[in-house]
């Protein structure tokens, strides 16, 4: 019995057959079949030995393999959105009523009934047309000309347009091209006598969908009505948005990313953009280089294996760009709902449709974006949580989950609420919670040795505050400023940084000298122009508050902001500076216990500021009784709920000369 060794061109020729069927069967668009088969022709002329053959191989199977026409269905259960997004997080209430307003955006256009303009100048067809689709569920519209059709589509908006070929002046091909020119996704159906191949081609060229022959069956106008009418909802509903989560690490953005995919019922894909370089990450390589591969957007899309999934985006604002290109701009099509429906990625070089994939970009800091970026999406502000927060999400969630992790189920410790709040007040310092579920994790940790490493210790049932110290160490943070003395030239102020709102001190101190303004503490080029702006409104307006007209003439002066290794810039602490200049230089005592925010001006006014939720929270935190806040930052206060307030007297002002009485003592 004998073997035969097949030969390189049979190989080759099965390999080819097979690939044929394979493009056949994959229900590929028109244009993605046409680049495959002649993609394979290349290939069934050129040696398997070449480079060129692996490389077309490989690009076929990949063309093949993207989901082109598969999807999930969107699970548009809006009380099952709710819980799902409750159960996983507590708290961000904006955020999470921003996503059911999505969820019902889609709702109500699913269910919209379709408004049909039926079209024709025999008054027998038309009432036929308008009977039975008002018995299908549409609202129906009737024209008996083309000029009539005309002037009700610019009054109103249509879904379908049904019209007659053959009409007096203005005939069906007139109206689908007013149609299709005033709103592109409307859908057209030609309906005619004359039906020739013609006519039918003349029609599907300016737009129409289908085409049908009089005299026609009603089952023939439902099926083409009910597809044309699918193809317009889907090119509406499955349009995807662009969300961009910015706020202080540890606020749950990317977890919330994943919550949303379950809520809808999609897939999730997560793309970490943090210190990317090469734009070709973006838009992928072309297939002429050795090792070429897709960008990762078509990448992750593949492996997801439908056309709209949730994609996350995450850290976008620590972006990179060097030689290699600048990926943030390569992004500006990815991300552009008018332009993504036909993203062109280099190695497949032919169009696909971004426009199903629901987008959500993460950044701590928004505004480190490139402008005509962050210009195509709708930024929500994930702000730190209140102390409140904190302590129900240890207790709901953290807990539970480090005693399950920790191994501790058999004999799972209580965390007392003073417990928790201790490891919040003296062991974090954060906007978000990953510290705090650290410091959490530590405990446990702590328990489980005592269980596994020292036998004869007693099981620890309750956690108090004596046995956190007892885990933790000595405490490693101190908030409170209520108790620390009011001194000349000290104020305190309040500012916001990545990581959520904190609390800084300005010390202000005079020499002899000849006029110098002296600025430490490795402040940036805003906040030492806010010093210098401080300097020359009080030097203009020295009369107003008792300070000799030539004071900076005889003596430098000294502004210091403490923890001078932290870069510290922007735009809160020009009034702080300003108040702590005439604490020094009328020798008045300035109050720890209030603090301020907003910039100064040269003429003494204070402007709004940012993050103020966030500095109210660190406030709070830190024992302060009085805020001092920008008057036209009214609105943002009005807004915040009773937590953040709570303990705080607020005090707007609106220049600089209000405030000086209140926080200077007499």
């Amino acid at each position: 019995m004998g073997f035969f060794k097949k030969s390189d061109e049979q190989i080759q020729s099965e390999t080819i057959e097979d690939l044929r069927k394979t493009i056949a069967s994959a229900s590929l668009p028109a244009n993605v079949q046409k680049i495959a088969n002649k993609e394979l022709e290349m290939l069934s002329k050129i040696s398997p030995s070449t480079a060129e053959y692996t490389i077309g191989l490989t690009y076929i199977d990949y063309l093949v393999g993207l989901p082109w026409d598969k999807k999930t269905e969107d699970n548009l259960d809006l009380s099952r959105a709710e819980k799902i997004l409750n159960e996983r997080h507590y708290g961000l209430r904006e955020i999470k009523d921003r996503i059911l307003e999505h969820l019902s955006v889609k709702i109500l256009v699913r269910n919209k009934k379709s408004r049909i303009l039926v079209v024709d100048d025999e008054e027998i067809v038309v009432k036929n047309l308008e009977r039975f689709l008002q018995k299908e569920g549409y609202s129906v519209a009737t024209a008996s000309s083309g000029s009539e059709a005309l002037y009700k589509l610019d009054t109103s908006d249509f879904d379908l347009v049904m019209t007659d070929l053959k009409m007096k002046t203005i005939d069906g091909i007139n109206v689908i091209e007013k149609a299709k020119n005033k709103n592109a996704d409307i859908q057209a159906v030609m309906i005619t006598g004359y039906a020739s191949v013609d006519s039918a081609i003349e029609a599907i060229k300016k737009g129409a969908f289908h085409y049908l022959k009089k005299p026609f069956r009603l089952e023939d106008v439902r099926t083409t009505v009910q597809k044309a009418l699918e193809k317009k909802s889907s090119s509406i509903s499955t349009k995807g948005s662009v969300l961009c989560f910015a706020g202080p690490p540890g606020t749950g953005k990317t977890s919330l990313g994943r919550a949303i995919a379950d809520a809808l019922g999609r897939k999730f894909a997560r793309i970490s953009v943090g210190g990317m370089k090469d734009e070709a990450e973006i838009v992928g390589h072309r297939r002429t280089y050795a090792g070429a591969m897709p960008g990762r957007i078509i990448d992750e899309i593949y492996r997801t294996g439908v056309f709209n999934p949730v994609l996350m985006l995450d850290e976008m604002d620590k972006i990179g760009r060097d030689f290699k290109g600048d990926p943030s701009s390569a992004l500006l099509e990815v991300l552009d709902p008018e332009q993504n429906h036909s993203f062109i990625d280099h190695y497949l070089d032919v169009p696909f449709n971004l426009s199903s994939v629901m987008f959500i970009v993460t950044a701590n800091i928004a505004d480190n974006m490139q402008d005509a970026l962050r210009d195509r999406m709708e930024v929500i502000e994930f702000s730190g949580y209140t102390e409140d927060e904190k302590r129900e999400i240890a207790l709901r969630y953290m807990v539970p989950k480090q005693i399950k992790e920790k191994g501790l189920s058999d004999h799972p410790p209580v965390f007392t609420r003073e417990a928790v709040t201790k490891i919040i007040h003296e062991y974090t310092r954060e906007a978000g919670i990953r510290n705090l579920e650290r410091q959490v994790a530590t405990v446990c940790r702590k328990i489980a040795t005592g269980f596994v490493h020292y036998r004869n210790a007693p099981e620890v049932k309750e956690v108090t505050p004596e046995l956190v110290e007892k885990f933790l160490g000595p405490r490693k943070y101190y908030y409170e400023v209520a108790d620390e003395k009011n001194r000349v030239g000290v104020t305190t102020g309040l500012v916001w940084t990545e990581v959520g709102g904190a609390i800084i001190f300005i010390e202000a101190a005079k020499m002899k000298g000849s006029g110098e303004l002296i600025l430490t503490g490795s402040l940036g080029d805003v906040m030492r122009e806010s010093a210098q702006a401080a300097l020359s409104y009080i030097r203009s307006n020295a009369a107003e508050f008792n300070i000799q007209e030539d004071f900076f003439e005889r003596q430098d002066i000294h502004v210091h902001v403490p923890a001078g290794a932290i870069p510290k810039d922007g735009p809160s602490a020009g009034a702080t500076i300003g108040v702590a200049l005439i604490s020094l230089l009328t020798g008045r005592a300035a109050r720890r216990d209030i603090a301020i925010t907003g910039e100064l001006t040269l003429t003494g006014r204070i402007l709004p500021v940012a993050g103020i939720k966030e500095k109210l929270l660190a406030a709070r935190q830190a024992g302060v009784t009085i805020v001092v806040i920008p008057y036209k930052n009214k609105v943002d206060t009005d807004n915040l709920p009773d937590d953040v307030c709570r303990g705080i007297e607020l005090v707007h002002a609106d220049n600089i000369s209000e405030i000086v009485d209140l926080v200077l003592l007499k």
